[in-house]
């Protein structure tokens, strides 16, 4: 590309009509801000969704219902307590919070 008054000019005008990167930035957040979040496990969760962030992993179901079975969850059926939910389940091992959040919504989703 030659390097002249005109191209210069071009490219300053084209500079100018571009918003500044801090502009951009706040475009692109107030775009994530507004999609809907993946699963929406909080409304169902509730309470229960902090404190399985705040656990140790690697943990089992028997360790979740002896520390947090009186937890209620919103399913198909109504209100549940945590050990409601998980009653049917065997005693099995989660990696993390998503791990454990899974498994539930998917129990209340049946």
């Amino acid at each position: 590309m030659v390097d002249d008054k005109q191209s210069r000019d071009e490219k300053a005008d084209d500079e100018e009509r571009r918003p500044p990167e801090r502009e951009r930035e706040e475009v692109r957040n107030r775009v994530e801000e507004d999609k809907p979040k993946q699963g929406n496990h909080n409304s169902q969760l509730g309470d229960l969704d902090e404190v399985l962030e705040a656990q140790n992993y690697p943990t089992a179901t028997d360790e979740l219902v002896e520390a947090y079975g009186d937890y209620v969850i919103q399913t198909q059926r109504g209100e549940e307590t945590l050990e409601e939910v998980l009653a049917s389940t065997d005693n099995q091992m989660y990696d993390s919070a998503d791990d454990v959040r899974r498994r539930l919504l998917g129990l209340v989703h049946r």
